[in-house]
């Protein structure tokens, strides 16, 4: 019960912060920081496929609803949910043997865990923003974002993860 209370403060919490602080923050149009993706890839190694993809869901739909998009951040969401354990299986180290582990720059090391995010975040925002202007007519602008947008929202992420309790 304790770990379903301390990941729903976390859900709560990187919600919050994606609603009221980081939707609001915007670089020349470049550069908006998407943090409640951290949510998905600090949940338990052991979570099964189809409530990874259940929780990707619901995260991506609460992002939706709130701030006034159809279903972009859904369909981005559920994408990274679905390619995390891929990203977990081309990332595996020594350091990764407990399934109940939450992945952290503190348990798996800095290289990794930036690797990981940096991956995750990258198809999380590549299918963002592409589905979002639905057209590859100004594509090297898109994918300018998708690169700034990234680097950005995993600076953050990487930075949350070192302040964050019982990591």
């Amino acid at each position: 019960m304790n770990t379903f209370l301390r990941y729903a403060g976390a859900f709560v919490l990187l919600v919050l912060l994606q609603l009221l602080i980081f939707n609001n923050i915007e670089f020349s149009g470049y550069v908006n920081p998407f943090v409640y993706v951290m949510f998905i890839l600090i949940l338990p190694v052991s979570v099964p496929s189809w409530i990874l993809l259940l929780i990707s869901f619901l995260t991506g739909f609460v992002i939706d609803i709130f701030s006034g998009t159809m279903g972009v951040h859904v369909f981005a969401s559920l994408l990274a949910g679905f390619v995390r354990p891929w990203v977990l299986s081309l990332n595996v180290t020594a350091e990764v043997t407990d399934p109940d582990m939450s992945p952290s720059s503190y348990k798996n090391g800095l290289r990794w865990f930036l690797v990981y995010t940096a991956t995750v975040v990258l198809v999380h925002h590549m299918a963002l923003f592409f589905v979002e202007i639905f057209s590859f007519q100004n594509f090297f602008h898109t994918l300018l974002r998708v690169l700034l947008s990234t680097a950005v929202t995993t600076f953050f992420i990487v930075l949350f993860d070192f302040i964050r309790p019982h990591r």
